[in-house]
């Protein structure tokens, strides 16, 4: 489909540069032998008017007319070979255009099925096991009030499981660099106050001790999806790390910004993987795949970081520990 649209793409950018490059020719062309014609009508007339008063011909006329005449046929022809150099130099640059002009339309069309499949790929898991638990209950001759309820139970759990998966994709299909984001003056240090107490539960049903450092610095964004962040991040180094570890915040705070570094012991990821986690629905190997979650956090995250004009990054060392570094521009 794009190899058809690139050919179209090329033929319309080379029909413009031929009209424009023909027409100056023609232009070119016409003034120019207009002038020569001048010069041999003018030959022409003395030339006639010497043969009427007997005068000898001007020395060297005829050379000088066959000259002439041979320069517009030179001039013809220089104009036909730099038209036909511009027609393939335009074809080749047009052909060029054309994929750049069309590789970002592709890449969205293309991160748009994948999407859409892995989409239809992570529903399909929850659907079938509603169904089946559900067909398998029907065929139960005498069901019990224990039985049904454990349905329910099970089937609420697979309920909430799609719900959760359909906001986050609602809110990645929604959000823009830009959108949705306010430009209010936020305290780092509040945000990640605010982010620690989400999972402080969490936190401590592991074991898991918070070392966090004060954190000097205001921005400007929006201060819940900032702390979605850094709920995500701390949600991550609580589900792959084991029990009675750490996960540190430091920071650094440079001329007009600040860097924010989570680090946890958990199992890591391999080198491999750690140019992949950003991406939708991505989850690294099977250590880290155990977790619950569909590998849309860390998109959610990066998304939310870039449109406050900031960056994230990521280290890890296997079975030692992972960092993600979060640097934002400061007001």
């Amino acid at each position: 489909m794009f190899q058809s649209a690139r050919l179209k793409l090329t033929t319309w950018y080379l029909l413009i540069i031929m009209l424009v490059s023909g027409t100056f020719s023609i232009a070119f062309y016409r003034a120019s032998t207009n002038e020569i014609q001048r010069v041999i009508d003018r030959i022409h007339y003395v030339q006639s008017q010497g043969s009427q008063l007997m005068l000898p011909p001007p020395p060297n006329a005829v050379i000088t007319l066959d000259e002439l005449q041979e320069v517009k046929t030179r001039l013809q022809l220089a104009l036909i070979i730099v038209n036909g150099f511009i027609f393939l130099l335009a074809g080749g640059a047009g052909y060029f255009l054309a994929g750049r002009t069309l590789r970002p339309i592709q890449i969205m069309v293309d991160e748009q099925n994948q999407f859409i499949s892995d989409a239809s790929h992570e529903l399909r898991t929850p659907i079938a096991t509603l169904r089946a638990e559900m067909e398998a209950t029907l065929l139960e001759k005498h069901l019990g009030d224990k039985e049904a309820r454990g349905l329910i139970e099970s089937n609420l759990e697979e309920l909430g499981r799609l719900q959760e998966l359909a906001n986050s994709l609602l809110q990645l299909a929604h959000m823009s660099d830009k959108e949705g984001i306010t430009n209010n003056i936020v305290q780092l240090s509040e945000v990640i106050q605010m982010a620690h107490k989400k999972v402080a539960s969490i936190a401590k049903k592991k074991q898991i001790t918070f070392a966090i450092a004060h954190v000097n610095g205001k921005i400007k964004g929006d201060k819940s999806s900032l702390v979605e962040v850094f709920v995500n991040l701390f949600d991550n180094a609580i589900k792959y790390s084991p029990e009675k570890t750490t996960v540190a915040l430091t920071s650094a705070n440079k001329k007009h910004s600040v860097t924010i570094n989570i680090a946890d012991q958990g199992v890591g990821i391999a080198n491999a993987e750690l140019s992949h986690i950003f991406d939708r629905f991505y989850r690294a190997d099977k250590s880290r795949s155990q977790a619950d979650g569909h590998g849309l956090g860390l998109s959610i995250v990066k998304k939310i970081v870039l449109a406050h004009n900031g960056s994230i990054d990521v280290s890890s060392i296997s079975q030692k520990g992972t960092t993600f570094s979060v640097t934002f521009p400061l007001v």
